[in-house]
Protein backbone atom coordinates (compact mmCIF):
# COMPACT_ATOMS: atom_id res chain seq x y z
CA UNK A 1 0.00 0.00 0.00
CA UNK A 2 1.07 3.64 -0.91
CA UNK A 3 0.19 7.32 0.55
CA UNK A 4 -0.08 9.00 -2.89
CA UNK A 5 -1.71 11.82 -1.17
CA UNK A 6 -1.83 13.81 1.94
CA UNK A 7 -3.70 16.79 3.57
CA UNK A 8 -4.43 18.47 6.57
CA UNK A 9 -7.16 21.04 8.38
CA UNK A 10 -6.81 23.18 10.91
CA UNK A 11 -10.02 26.03 12.00
CA UNK A 12 -8.35 29.53 11.09
CA UNK A 13 -8.84 31.10 14.35
CA UNK A 14 -5.50 30.61 15.97
CA UNK A 15 -4.51 31.48 19.95
CA UNK A 16 -1.61 32.24 21.94
CA UNK A 17 -1.76 30.38 25.10
CA UNK A 18 -0.97 33.53 27.09
CA UNK A 19 -4.36 34.61 25.34
CA UNK A 20 -5.87 31.78 26.62
CA UNK A 21 -4.37 32.38 30.13
CA UNK A 22 -5.97 35.53 29.93
CA UNK A 23 -9.15 34.28 28.94
CA UNK A 24 -9.24 31.85 31.61
CA UNK A 25 -8.99 34.57 34.40
CA UNK A 26 -12.19 36.70 32.83
CA UNK A 27 -13.69 33.35 32.44
CA UNK A 28 -16.84 33.45 35.45
CA UNK A 29 -16.10 29.81 36.23
CA UNK A 30 -12.53 30.81 37.22
CA UNK A 31 -12.71 31.81 40.53
CA UNK A 32 -14.19 28.75 41.63
CA UNK A 33 -11.25 26.91 40.75
CA UNK A 34 -9.00 26.12 43.37
CA UNK A 35 -6.00 27.75 43.91
CA UNK A 36 -3.63 24.96 42.91
CA UNK A 37 -5.84 24.83 39.76
CA UNK A 38 -5.30 28.25 38.60
CA UNK A 39 -1.24 27.88 39.69
CA UNK A 40 -1.60 25.42 37.37
CA UNK A 41 -3.32 26.70 34.55
CA UNK A 42 -0.82 29.61 34.85
CA UNK A 43 2.57 27.20 35.12
CA UNK A 44 1.20 25.32 31.76
CA UNK A 45 -0.09 28.41 29.61
CA UNK A 46 2.69 30.72 30.30
CA UNK A 47 5.26 28.49 31.14
CA UNK A 48 7.23 25.97 28.91
CA UNK A 49 4.94 24.08 27.79
CA UNK A 50 6.30 23.04 24.36
CA UNK A 51 3.02 24.81 22.73
CA UNK A 52 3.03 28.46 21.18
CA UNK A 53 -0.39 28.83 18.98
CA UNK A 54 -3.49 26.14 18.61
CA UNK A 55 -5.83 26.51 15.99
CA UNK A 56 -9.81 26.42 17.98
CA UNK A 57 -13.09 26.24 16.22
CA UNK A 58 -13.89 29.11 18.53
CA UNK A 59 -14.52 32.90 17.16
CA UNK A 60 -13.97 34.11 20.84
CA UNK A 61 -11.77 32.31 23.06
CA UNK A 62 -15.00 33.23 25.54
CA UNK A 63 -16.68 30.91 23.65
CA UNK A 64 -14.04 27.88 25.03
CA UNK A 65 -15.90 28.37 28.71
CA UNK A 66 -19.88 27.62 27.01
CA UNK A 67 -19.98 24.11 28.45
CA UNK A 68 -22.84 22.33 28.02
CA UNK A 69 -23.94 19.17 26.58
CA UNK A 70 -26.05 21.00 23.79
CA UNK A 71 -23.15 23.71 23.12
CA UNK A 72 -20.34 21.69 22.83
CA UNK A 73 -22.66 19.17 20.50
CA UNK A 74 -23.32 21.85 18.25
CA UNK A 75 -19.68 22.47 17.88
CA UNK A 76 -18.64 19.47 16.80
CA UNK A 77 -21.67 19.25 14.16
CA UNK A 78 -20.52 22.31 12.66
CA UNK A 79 -16.94 21.71 12.83
CA UNK A 80 -16.11 18.27 12.44
CA UNK A 81 -17.25 17.83 9.05
CA UNK A 82 -16.07 21.03 7.59
CA UNK A 83 -12.48 20.27 8.92
CA UNK A 84 -12.85 16.30 7.79
CA UNK A 85 -14.09 17.61 3.94
CA UNK A 86 -11.15 20.12 3.38
CA UNK A 87 -8.56 17.76 4.97
CA UNK A 88 -9.77 15.31 2.35
CA UNK A 89 -9.96 17.90 -0.27
CA UNK A 90 -6.64 18.86 -0.12
CA UNK A 91 -5.03 15.02 0.18
CA UNK A 92 -7.42 14.05 -2.90
CA UNK A 93 -5.51 17.59 -4.49
CA UNK A 94 -1.96 16.40 -3.35
CA UNK A 95 -2.68 12.87 -4.94
CA UNK A 96 -3.98 14.02 -8.35
CA UNK A 97 -7.00 11.47 -7.82
CA UNK A 98 -10.70 12.52 -8.02
CA UNK A 99 -13.21 11.77 -4.85
CA UNK A 100 -15.15 9.01 -7.73
CA UNK A 101 -12.03 6.80 -7.40
CA UNK A 102 -12.20 6.34 -3.79
CA UNK A 103 -13.22 2.35 -3.61
CA UNK A 104 -13.86 3.34 0.56
CA UNK A 105 -13.67 5.89 3.12
CA UNK A 106 -12.63 5.83 6.50
CA UNK A 107 -13.45 8.16 8.90
CA UNK A 108 -12.04 8.49 12.41
CA UNK A 109 -13.07 10.45 15.82
CA UNK A 110 -13.53 10.35 19.29
CA UNK A 111 -14.61 13.59 20.32
CA UNK A 112 -18.03 13.84 19.38
CA UNK A 113 -20.79 11.53 17.98
CA UNK A 114 -22.94 11.33 15.20
CA UNK A 115 -25.45 8.99 13.84
CA UNK A 116 -25.69 8.55 10.52
CA UNK A 117 -21.75 9.29 10.92
CA UNK A 118 -19.11 11.84 9.35
CA UNK A 119 -19.01 9.49 6.41
CA UNK A 120 -22.52 10.13 5.10
CA UNK A 121 -21.17 14.14 5.56
CA UNK A 122 -17.68 13.43 3.95
CA UNK A 123 -19.32 11.32 0.56
CA UNK A 124 -22.00 13.84 0.03
CA UNK A 125 -19.77 16.79 0.09
CA UNK A 126 -17.14 15.15 -2.12
CA UNK A 127 -19.66 13.18 -4.00
CA UNK A 128 -18.03 9.83 -3.37
CA UNK A 129 -19.58 7.07 -5.03
CA UNK A 130 -22.62 5.53 -3.53
CA UNK A 131 -20.97 2.00 -3.73
CA UNK A 132 -17.96 2.91 -1.96
CA UNK A 133 -17.70 1.61 1.85
CA UNK A 134 -18.46 4.12 4.37
CA UNK A 135 -16.60 3.15 7.52
CA UNK A 136 -16.96 5.37 10.95
CA UNK A 137 -14.59 4.30 13.50
CA UNK A 138 -14.71 5.69 16.84
CA UNK A 139 -13.45 5.24 20.34
CA UNK A 140 -9.69 5.07 19.71
CA UNK A 141 -8.63 8.45 20.66
CA UNK A 142 -5.63 10.01 19.73
CA UNK A 143 -3.76 6.52 18.86
CA UNK A 144 -6.44 6.68 15.61
CA UNK A 145 -5.19 7.32 12.74
CA UNK A 146 -2.59 3.87 12.47
CA UNK A 147 -5.67 1.38 13.03
CA UNK A 148 -7.61 3.79 10.13
CA UNK A 149 -4.58 3.30 8.48
CA UNK A 150 -4.49 -0.66 9.25
CA UNK A 151 -8.02 -1.17 8.31
CA UNK A 152 -7.26 0.45 4.64
CA UNK A 153 -4.13 -1.70 4.31
CA UNK A 154 -6.07 -4.95 4.74
CA UNK A 155 -9.05 -3.43 2.16
CA UNK A 156 -5.99 -3.07 -0.07
CA UNK A 157 -4.35 -6.44 0.45
CA UNK A 158 -7.79 -7.94 0.16
CA UNK A 159 -8.53 -7.04 -3.36
CA UNK A 160 -11.30 -4.58 -1.89
CA UNK A 161 -9.68 -1.41 -2.40
CA UNK A 162 -7.75 -0.17 -4.90
CA UNK A 163 -7.71 3.15 -3.62
CA UNK A 164 -8.85 4.38 -0.12
CA UNK A 165 -9.62 7.82 1.35
CA UNK A 166 -8.34 7.87 5.52
CA UNK A 167 -9.68 10.44 7.62
CA UNK A 168 -9.06 11.30 11.12
CA UNK A 169 -11.21 14.34 12.31
CA UNK A 170 -11.08 15.94 16.37
CA UNK A 171 -12.74 19.26 17.16
CA UNK A 172 -11.09 18.98 21.02
CA UNK A 173 -12.91 22.54 21.78
CA UNK A 174 -16.12 20.39 21.76
CA UNK A 175 -15.01 17.80 24.33
CA UNK A 176 -13.35 20.72 26.96
CA UNK A 177 -14.46 20.35 30.67
CA UNK A 178 -13.11 22.26 33.93
CA UNK A 179 -13.29 20.70 37.58
CA UNK A 180 -9.73 20.98 39.64
CA UNK A 181 -8.44 17.52 38.01
CA UNK A 182 -5.35 18.20 37.22
CA UNK A 183 -5.65 16.24 34.30
CA UNK A 184 -8.94 17.82 33.22
CA UNK A 185 -6.68 21.02 33.23
CA UNK A 186 -3.65 20.44 31.36
CA UNK A 187 -5.97 18.54 28.91
CA UNK A 188 -7.66 21.91 28.05
CA UNK A 189 -4.37 23.67 27.70
CA UNK A 190 -2.92 20.83 25.24
CA UNK A 191 -5.37 19.97 22.61
CA UNK A 192 -6.52 21.91 19.63
CA UNK A 193 -8.56 21.12 16.88
CA UNK A 194 -7.77 19.78 13.18
CA UNK A 195 -8.16 16.83 10.90
CA UNK A 196 -5.94 15.28 8.83
CA UNK A 197 -6.33 12.79 5.52
CA UNK A 198 -4.52 10.10 3.30
CA UNK A 199 -5.23 8.72 0.02
CA UNK A 200 -3.85 5.24 -0.25
CA UNK A 201 -3.03 2.96 -3.14
CA UNK A 202 -2.50 -0.37 -4.45
CA UNK A 203 0.01 1.10 -6.75
CA UNK A 204 2.52 4.01 -6.37
CA UNK A 205 1.94 7.37 -8.22
CA UNK A 206 4.07 8.16 -10.90
CA UNK A 207 6.14 11.89 -10.19
CA UNK A 208 6.38 11.85 -6.59
CA UNK A 209 8.21 10.90 -4.31
CA UNK A 210 7.04 7.32 -3.26
CA UNK A 211 5.94 6.16 0.09
CA UNK A 212 4.85 2.64 0.98
CA UNK A 213 3.44 1.34 3.92
CA UNK A 214 5.33 -1.81 5.16
CA UNK A 215 4.04 -3.01 7.91
CA UNK A 216 1.83 -2.00 11.03
CA UNK A 217 1.31 -3.68 14.87
CA UNK A 218 -0.45 -2.62 17.99
CA UNK A 219 -0.64 -3.06 21.25
CA UNK A 220 -3.38 -2.76 23.67
CA UNK A 221 -3.34 -2.97 27.19
CA UNK A 222 -7.29 -3.00 28.77
CA UNK A 223 -5.76 -2.97 32.30
CA UNK A 224 -4.47 0.42 32.06
CA UNK A 225 -7.24 2.27 30.37
CA UNK A 226 -7.28 4.35 33.64
CA UNK A 227 -4.25 6.36 32.56
CA UNK A 228 -5.83 8.01 29.23
CA UNK A 229 -9.22 7.94 28.30
CA UNK A 230 -12.71 9.69 28.26
CA UNK A 231 -15.54 9.46 30.96
CA UNK A 232 -19.22 10.88 30.39
CA UNK A 233 -19.97 13.60 33.46
CA UNK A 234 -22.81 16.20 33.41
CA UNK A 235 -23.55 15.22 29.61
CA UNK A 236 -20.29 16.09 28.44
CA UNK A 237 -16.94 14.27 27.60
CA UNK A 238 -14.34 14.46 30.49
CA UNK A 239 -10.49 14.21 29.41
CA UNK A 240 -8.82 11.58 31.96
CA UNK A 241 -5.17 12.20 31.75
CA UNK A 242 -2.72 10.65 34.35
CA UNK A 243 0.96 12.04 35.02
CA UNK A 244 2.32 8.32 34.02
CA UNK A 245 1.15 8.74 30.38
CA UNK A 246 4.81 10.45 29.21
CA UNK A 247 6.84 7.18 31.13
CA UNK A 248 4.13 4.80 30.26
CA UNK A 249 3.75 5.50 26.47
CA UNK A 250 7.21 5.79 25.54
CA UNK A 251 7.86 2.43 27.09
CA UNK A 252 5.03 1.27 25.12
CA UNK A 253 6.35 2.56 22.06
CA UNK A 254 10.28 0.98 22.98
CA UNK A 255 8.74 -2.39 23.45
CA UNK A 256 6.58 -2.16 20.00
CA UNK A 257 9.45 -0.81 17.94
CA UNK A 258 12.23 -3.49 19.41
CA UNK A 259 9.24 -6.43 18.51
CA UNK A 260 8.95 -5.17 15.02
CA UNK A 261 12.57 -4.56 14.71
CA UNK A 262 12.73 -8.46 15.30
CA UNK A 263 9.76 -9.72 13.21
CA UNK A 264 11.01 -7.71 10.60
CA UNK A 265 14.95 -8.94 10.65
CA UNK A 266 15.96 -5.14 10.15
CA UNK A 267 18.65 -3.36 11.53
CA UNK A 268 17.23 -0.46 14.05
CA UNK A 269 20.00 1.64 12.74
CA UNK A 270 18.12 1.85 8.78
CA UNK A 271 15.11 3.54 10.82
CA UNK A 272 16.25 7.23 9.58
CA UNK A 273 12.83 8.92 9.98
CA UNK A 274 10.83 9.07 13.09
CA UNK A 275 6.65 10.20 13.04
CA UNK A 276 4.98 10.44 16.37
CA UNK A 277 2.07 11.47 17.64
CA UNK A 278 3.44 14.46 20.04
CA UNK A 279 0.72 14.09 23.07
CA UNK A 280 2.17 17.17 24.95
CA UNK A 281 6.24 18.11 25.45
CA UNK A 282 6.67 15.49 28.39
CA UNK A 283 5.54 12.69 26.32
CA UNK A 284 7.91 13.89 23.48
CA UNK A 285 10.88 13.95 25.99
CA UNK A 286 9.69 10.65 27.27
CA UNK A 287 10.02 9.19 23.73
CA UNK A 288 12.88 11.14 22.52
CA UNK A 289 15.10 9.80 25.97
CA UNK A 290 13.77 6.30 26.00
CA UNK A 291 14.32 5.61 22.17
CA UNK A 292 17.69 7.09 22.71
CA UNK A 293 16.61 10.09 19.64
CA UNK A 294 18.05 13.54 19.36
CA UNK A 295 16.14 16.52 19.30
CA UNK A 296 16.51 17.08 15.49
CA UNK A 297 14.75 13.21 15.25
CA UNK A 298 11.47 14.40 16.74
CA UNK A 299 12.01 17.89 15.14
CA UNK A 300 8.99 17.54 13.14
CA UNK A 301 6.78 16.43 15.84
CA UNK A 302 8.11 19.20 17.73
CA UNK A 303 7.46 21.36 15.43
CA UNK A 304 3.97 20.25 15.25
CA UNK A 305 2.83 20.49 18.90
CA UNK A 306 4.51 24.51 19.02
CA UNK A 307 1.96 25.64 16.17
CA UNK A 308 -0.76 23.33 16.61
CA UNK A 309 -0.74 21.53 20.02
CA UNK A 310 -2.00 18.28 20.63
CA UNK A 311 -4.75 17.72 17.62
CA UNK A 312 -5.25 14.05 18.82
CA UNK A 313 -5.73 11.41 16.08
CA UNK A 314 -4.67 14.01 13.19
CA UNK A 315 -1.04 14.26 14.55
CA UNK A 316 0.43 12.16 12.58
CA UNK A 317 -0.60 13.64 9.30
CA UNK A 318 0.39 16.75 10.24
CA UNK A 319 3.82 15.87 11.16
CA UNK A 320 4.28 13.23 8.37
CA UNK A 321 3.48 16.34 5.98
CA UNK A 322 5.77 18.35 7.54
CA UNK A 323 8.55 16.14 6.98
CA UNK A 324 8.24 15.22 3.87
CA UNK A 325 7.69 18.80 2.88
CA UNK A 326 10.75 19.52 4.31
CA UNK A 327 12.37 16.89 2.14
CA UNK A 328 13.69 14.68 5.06
CA UNK A 329 15.84 11.95 4.60
CA UNK A 330 14.00 8.88 3.10
CA UNK A 331 14.43 5.08 3.40
CA UNK A 332 12.74 3.63 6.61
CA UNK A 333 11.08 5.89 9.20
CA UNK A 334 8.70 5.20 11.77
CA UNK A 335 5.19 6.34 12.41
CA UNK A 336 3.90 5.89 16.12
CA UNK A 337 0.59 6.88 18.03
CA UNK A 338 -1.14 6.16 21.21
CA UNK A 339 -3.94 7.07 23.02
CA UNK A 340 -6.85 5.33 24.19
CA UNK A 341 -7.02 1.71 25.90
CA UNK A 342 -4.33 2.16 26.74
CA UNK A 343 -3.49 1.47 23.20
CA UNK A 344 -0.21 1.93 21.44
CA UNK A 345 0.39 1.88 17.41
CA UNK A 346 3.74 1.31 15.46
CA UNK A 347 4.11 1.43 10.97
CA UNK A 348 7.66 1.34 9.42
CA UNK A 349 7.56 3.15 6.04
CA UNK A 350 9.85 3.14 3.25
CA UNK A 351 10.37 6.63 2.07
CA UNK A 352 11.86 6.92 -1.59
CA UNK A 353 15.32 8.87 -1.18
CA UNK A 354 16.18 12.16 -2.22
CA UNK A 355 17.98 12.37 -5.74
Amino acid sequence: MFIIGLGTAAPLQRYTQPECWDAFQRAGSFPNLSSRSRAILKKVLCGDSGIATRHLALDSLAEAFELNPDTLHARFVKHAPALAITAAQRALADASCTAGEMDAVLVSTCTGYLCPGLTSYVNEQLHIRADALALDLVGQGCGAALPNLRTAEALVAAGRAKKVLSICVEVCSAAFYLDDAPGVLISACLFGDGAGAAVLSSQAAANRRRVEWKFGVSRLVPAERELLRFEQKGGMLRNILSPKVPPFAAAEVSLLLDESVKTLAIDRAAITGWIFHTGGRDVLLALRDKLGLSDADVRHSTAILREFGNVSSPTVFFVLQAALNAAAAGRLWWMSSFGAGFSCHGALLEVEPLK
